[in-house]
């Protein structure tokens, strides 16, 4: 049983990183990001598939927000949108799933896994704002 403990998003965000407002270019970046982590975990029966799950949901994020940014009405990217907050929620799992087989990748996982929750909180912000 791992002790590893991500952070509840009530906790203070301890990052001097300046954070991205253009959506389609945080959520481009946080893919690229995903992808150059993917590529430091050791490939093992164990990691692929984990690996592969991450990927998907990680870089589905980027694409499922291009597709709300050019939604054909409210529904279309409302629906999309969610789609965004999914993957983006789901990511988090993949990030822990990670760390718990990976320990070495802990530090790093948690950084990632950060970003995943806030773009989830982001998404879930659009989604009330847009209920109408």
């Amino acid at each position: 049983m791992s002790n590893f403990q991500f952070p509840m998003s009530n906790q203070a965000i301890n990052s001097n990183v300046k954070r991205e407002y253009d959506l389609a270019s945080r959520t481009s970046k946080f893919g690229e990001l995903v992808i150059i982590f993917a590529k430091e975990i050791i490939i093992n029966t164990i990691n692929r598939p984990l690996i592969s799950q991450l990927i998907r949901s990680a870089t589905s994020i980027g694409a499922n927000y291009m597709e709300a940014d050019c939604a054909e009405s409210k529904k279309d990217f409302r629906h999309k949108i969610g789609i965004c907050k999914k993957e983006a929620k789901e990511t988090t799992h993949w990030f822990h799933m990670i760390a718990i087989a990976n320990p070495e990748k802990k530090e790093k996982c948690r950084k990632l896994w950060q970003e995943a929750h806030e773009l989830t909180l982001i998404f879930s912000a659009i989604l009330n704002k847009n209920k109408n």
